[in-house]
Order: C-alpha cells, then structure tokens, then sequence
C-alpha cells in the first residue's frame, strides 16, 4: 500500500522519500532504535530531502529495498502544510480564521492531530505559529497516508485532495509572514560594524537553537540578514557559509539547510535594510 501511494503522490508532481518506520512497540527501524528521538518520522536516505523524487523507477526500487517505509512528501514544491499537532492548535487555529476552515485536503494524523494541505506559499517552515501549530513550506516534509505512527495509529485521510488546493487564508498568511522590518527613528552611525555584529549574533542563535525550534531560527536569521545583503552591507556567500556551519553544529541537515537558506535570504533581499536617514513622510 506504501507503494502505491508514494507513486500516486508522485504523479501528481509531489517529490515522495521512504521515511523510517516504527515498529509495533514504537521503535524506530533506523540503527538507534529504541534510543531514536522521533521513531518512524525521520528519512532513509542519507541525504534526506535533496534525494526526494518523483520519478516512479526510483521510488518502486527504495520501496523494493524498504517495502514498510513510512512515506514522506516534500513540502513547499506542490503544495505548504498547516502541521496541528494538538487540540490547542486546532482551537486557535479555528478561532485565527473565524471558525472558518478552508475546504482543502486534510489528513487526520497518526498522533490525533491534522494536515491541511494549501497552496506553495512560497515560505520556509515555520515553528510554533501558535501553540500547537507549525508551517512545513519549502525546506520541509510530512507524512502521508497511509504511514505509521509511534503510537500505533496510522495517518488517514478526511478530506481527499481536489481538482486544485485552497490559496492560504490572508490572516494565516500574514502570521506566517511574521512582522514586517521595523521602523527606527534613527539612522545607524557604523552599518558596516553593525552588520558583522548581527552575523555573529544570529550564527550565535543558530547555533545554540534546540530541537524544534532550529528551522524556524535558521529561517529568521536567513530573513534578518538578508536585509543586510539586499542592503549591500553583507555577502551573501559570507552569509551562506557562516548561518550553513552554525545551522550544521546545531544538527539541521544539508539539505534542510539549503530550503531554509534559500526562502529566508530571498524573503530578506526583498526588504533592505535601511542604514541611512529616515525618509520624509
């Protein structure tokens, strides 16, 4: 059934990747097994996301190899995923889009909780949108039908994808967005000092990030100093290579790495910083 399914999601132009399984007690198939800290949730392949595919030879031979994998599908390519992993997350989710839920694929999770499935936005993932909710967009991935959970459950559709994907309501959009640059009332004296402070600051945070939050402080720090690369005052090969290394000591994967690099660094470039006086209203 994994078989079938992962090749279904790849007709459709969803890149599809084995994902470990756990086994009947909820120990994982990788070589940590009882000691894995996310049984039956983490790739196969060694390069994770980079090897993601939608090529049907390819995904019949690693289902040859794996015939219980879990299945794992690319975010951000065909579409973003709204991950609500609890029951607070569903009631302020509900509550942020007026008790209006768009009406687009959902898949009840092995863990009780739920997927909405959107249009690619475009954005990276996204941690702790609210309590119990998270984004998984470009640089990310989630389980599907029919995978397995630790816990015993298994993930399950409750509505099946359409003819196209909802776009992502504007309230939802704009939390994933975050908060727009702020407005100082003062022009900074030394950019160029005050550019290479905020690179040590932000690889610090990345580096020190712990699980669960990682992705989502790459993705800010990639956002923050953008700004400063569309603002001429940075690199943007230094910045790669510094945020790459941090996110790397963290325990973020290269290709994770390099999604999260990308959004956060266009979405930065987008909004310059601005060092000089403040404009005229």
């Amino acid at each position: 059934m994994s078989l079938t399914a992962a090749l279904a999601y790849a007709r459709h132009g969803i890149p599809v990747l084995p994902v470990h399984t756990p086994d009947q007690g909820g120990v994982c198939s990788c070589h940590r097994g009882a000691r894995c800290d996310s049984p039956g949730k983490h790739p196969r392949l060694r390069h994770g996301l980079r090897e993601a595919s939608t090529d049907p030879h390819q995904i019949s031979l690693w289902w040859a190899f794996w015939p219980r994998a879990n299945v794992g599908l690319r975010t951000g390519v065909a579409m973003d995923v709204a991950d609500v992993d609890s029951a607070e997350g569903w009631h302020g989710l509900r509550h942020l889009l007026g008790g209006d839920l768009p009406p687009g694929p959902q898949v009840r999770t092995g863990g009780g909780g739920r997927h909405l499935w959107f249009r690619p936005t475009g954005y990276g993932n996204r941690v702790g949108l609210l309590p119990g909710l998270d984004w998984r967009g470009a640089g990310g991935y989630v389980l599907a039908p029919p995978s397995r959970h630790a816990g015993g459950g298994d993930y399950r559709w409750i509505r099946r994808p359409a003819v196209a994907l909802p776009v992502g309501p504007a309230t939802l959009l704009a939390l994933i967005a975050g908060p727009p640059p702020p407005v100082r009332d003062h022009p900074v004296v030394h950019p160029g000092r005050y550019a290479e402070a905020a690179l040590e600051a932000e690889t610090g945070r990345v580096a020190r990030a712990p699980v669960g939050t990682r992705n989502d402080t790459l993705n800010r720090a990639a956002f923050a100093l953008g700004r400063l690369v569309g603002a001429g005052l940075l690199a943007e090969s230094t910045v790669r290579w510094e945020l790459s290394a941090a996110a790397r000591h963290a325990g973020l994967g290269w290709a994770e790495i390099r999604g999260t690099l990308r959004s956060g660094l266009a979405a930065g470039r987008r909004h310059p910083f601005e060092h000089g006086p403040p404009h005229a209203a």
